[in-house]
């Protein structure tokens, strides 16, 4: 039985701090849930790629397998955003969460033959990209439930508990995998997917006032600030979950006898753990600015990493990444700020106050969420096939890294120019709405 909320009023003070808050939290909690078993799913092959050997594929090969889910989960992360205004939140929580058994089971029945061809792990990886577009109708969803100055912080809870997904991989999947076999890879979050499910299902609710015509929220697609967004959020979102599947396998063929298994999960973790930090300080320092910076210390990162994978010591390439996954964790959350702020703030200044205009920005940015999550993840798809080509070609990581230099100050450069930069004594006013 589908169970629609009609009247939800979070920006009144009297009903948020009534009922409001307590309904928000509640969906919020599960929707961290369902999410969490996204990102296992999704990230599953970024461990099992590097437990391959008995099928003696080559470097770029396996990149390859770790690279397709990121491909496919940020394509569908555009009809995924339209998910939950089209068939309620807490229904389509329900449906992408049973979608995650089909690469589940796929995955425990293939590795359990050694003779399974190459192009059907390629099916399966490409399949356990719906993973992946969890993220995106999880975020539009939760974005209605809070008022606008507890979304930075609401959306950096929902994004780091699906991160973490990342991180309880790369941390139990060597366990259960040197305990059980390679096949309990895909089997061991059966039932985890089942109870995530159950709880949306029985624990979730749908916004009416969230149902929006998916032409008018497609209409952000022609906006300039959804495109400049998306390309920051390439740098953020998009290196966070590209390292986090690219470092197991990178560690694996730099360093074979390090024991980069046991530590993996550490980069990840911490960049989830820190994405609210970046939200926050958005919250209180104004997103374009913290993310300015931000680029510069993943800048610095790319730098260090390059130099420590040369010296042919794996703990100080270990601790040079972990400054990589920090900044991106950091980046996450203030780009992800920057987004409500800058579509609600248009929307009010082009409406006027009024809880109709504030809904028109949600919609607005909800959309926008979905594109600019979609664009962003496929950074996690061409840091992995950099990493790929470029030991195919050069056999050393060192022209992807270079890559990602240059990109990170083209990232530093367009924040600057678009979002934080002065003519005399007025910020730019065409794009002024950012720095809230």
């Amino acid at each position: 039985m589908a169970r629609w909320i009609a009247e939800w009023h979070p920006d009144d003070p009297a009903f948020w701090e009534s009922s409001g808050k307590r309904v928000a939290r509640r969906n919020l909690i599960f929707s961290i849930v369902a999410e969490h078993l996204g990102f296992t799913v999704w990230t599953l092959w970024s461990i099992v790629a590097t437990k391959m050997g008995v099928y003696k594929f080559s470097t770029d090969q396996l990149f390859w397998l770790v690279a397709l889910p990121n491909l496919v989960g940020s394509v569908l992360r555009v009809p995924y955003t339209f998910g939950p205004a089209r068939f309620g939140g807490r229904n389509f929580t329900v449906v992408s969460a049973a979608l995650l058994l089909i690469p589940a089971v796929l995955l425990g029945v293939a590795v359990g033959n050694p003779d399974t061809p190459y192009w059907l792990f390629l099916v399966i990886a490409a399949l356990a990209g719906v993973g992946g577009g969890n993220f995106a109708s999880s975020m539009a969803n939760i974005t209605y439930f809070y008022p606008r100055h507890k979304q930075g912080i609401a959306l950096g809870l929902n994004a780091a508990g699906g991160n973490i997904g990342v991180s309880s991989v790369q941390l139990v999947m060597p366990l259960v995998i040197g305990a059980f076999g390679l096949a309990a890879a895909g089997w061991f979050w059966i039932p985890f997917v089942v109870v995530a499910g159950a709880c949306a299902f029985f624990f979730m609710d749908n916004l009416t006032s969230a149902r929006a015509n998916p032409r008018e929220q497609l209409a952000v697609a022609g906006k300039a600030q959804t495109w400049i967004m998306s390309f920051l959020y390439i740098g953020t979102f998009g290196s966070f979950i590209g390292y986090s599947t690219a470092f197991p396998l990178l560690s694996k063929s730099l360093f074979p006898d390090a024991p980069f298994a046991a530590v993996a999960f550490v980069g990840p973790l911490l960049g989830s753990l820190i994405r609210p930090v970046g939200g926050w300080l958005a919250d209180k320092l104004g997103g374009a600015p913290v993310t300015l910076w931000n680029f510069a210390g993943m800048g610095g990162g790319v730098l260090l990493v390059w130099l420590a994978s040369t010296s042919g010591g794996f703990w100080m390439f270990f601790l040079a990444f972990q400054l990589l996954f920090i900044t991106a964790g950091i980046g996450n959350g203030s780009t992800y700020r920057m987004i409500p702020a800058i579509f609600q703030a248009k929307a009010v200044a082009e409406r006027g106050e009024g809880e109709e205009s504030l809904l028109y920005g949600k919609r607005q940015a909800s959309a926008a969420i979905g594109i600019i999550s979609a664009v962003g993840a496929l950074g996690g798809f061409l840091i992995n096939r950099a990493f790929g080509m470029s030991f195919a070609a050069a056999g050393t990581p060192a022209p992807a890294f270079l890559a990602f230099g240059v990109f990170y100050v083209s990232c530093f450069a367009l924040t600057w120019w678009c979002y934080t930069r002065k003519v005399g004594a007025s910020v730019v006013a065409s794009l002024a709405y950012a720095r809230v």
